[in-house]
């Protein structure tokens, strides 16, 4: 397997995508629902676009699914997963925290990873047994021992205002256990961040592989670990992540059987 050309052309996607959010973010954007406080862009169709055609000219031999409804089935071992826009309802509001996550899989394993953050001009990379980089530096989690005095991040579905699995309990259990909890919009960036030691750990359910595959794969790669909330190994077609810099996995795990998952 060819991983640096895969990276490349993953990175070379993110990039061109990234340049057309930031020339955009303070345009008139459309917007539709697709439930409740679930939006969507067509910046994010846009931004979808690109990658695709990207990625569809290196590799069109390859399967392809994203967020916004777009899916390319070959019948290849291999699965480009795309996130055009993490952090809709941030680029939305022009709140400047969002990224572009791009992650080659194979068989619900990510084999490369690309996270960018056009703001920040932040690219996060990883291949599979070859390291994880910030900006082409090497990154690693952090030494963080013990829970409460970890930073944590997370996120909540999009459902919360139907379902009574929303987070809040772990939010609530976290909050009194450790030193500070961020919600930043992006799960994709959270996971990086974990990787790169400015959280030691990140929990969210009801994800999908384009939320999480990329930033998994930096986690493993910085030297964290990344589970579901029962402490089964990461598999993208897996709804609930736990990454953590892997001193305070245990912990976090325990809390987590305190909630109702």
């Amino acid at each position: 397997m060819d991983l640096d050309r895969y990276l490349e052309t993953a990175v070379l996607a993110a990039k061109k995508a990234g340049l057309m959010l930031v020339q955009n973010i303070g345009s008139e954007k459309d917007i539709s629902f697709k439930g409740d406080v679930d939006l969507v862009t067509n910046f994010d169709k846009r931004s979808q676009d690109i990658i695709h055609h990207t990625i569809w000219d290196a590799f069109p031999e390859h399967d392809i699914i994203a967020e916004e409804g777009l899916s390319k089935d070959k019948g290849s071992d291999f699965r480009w997963v795309i996130d055009p826009i993490d952090g809709t309802t941030n680029f939305a509001h022009r709140f400047p925290v969002f990224c572009i996550s791009i992650a080659l899989e194979k068989e619900g394993q990510p084999l490369v990873g690309a996270v960018f953050d056009p703001l920040r001009n932040e690219l996060f990379s990883a291949k599979k047994e070859g390291g994880a980089c910030l900006n082409e530096k090497e990154i690693k989690v952090s030494d963080i021992q013990e829970l409460d005095k970890s930073l944590l991040a997370t996120g909540f579905p999009y459902d919360i205002r139907e379902s009574e699995m929303n987070n809040l309990d772990h939010f609530s259990r976290f909050a009194v256990r450790c030193q500070a909890i961020r919600r930043c919009g992006s799960a994709a960036l959270d996971l990086c961040y974990v990787a790169c030691g400015r959280v030691d750990g990140f929990w969210e359910l009801k994800l999908s592989p384009w939320d999480t595959s990329a930033g998994a794969l930096m986690v493993q790669e910085a030297q964290g670990y990344v589970t579901d909330f029962h402490n089964n190994i990461f598999h993208s077609s897996r709804h609930q992540v736990l990454a953590s810099n892997g001193k305070i996995h245990t912990q976090m795990l325990e809390v987590l059987k305190l909630g109702n998952i």
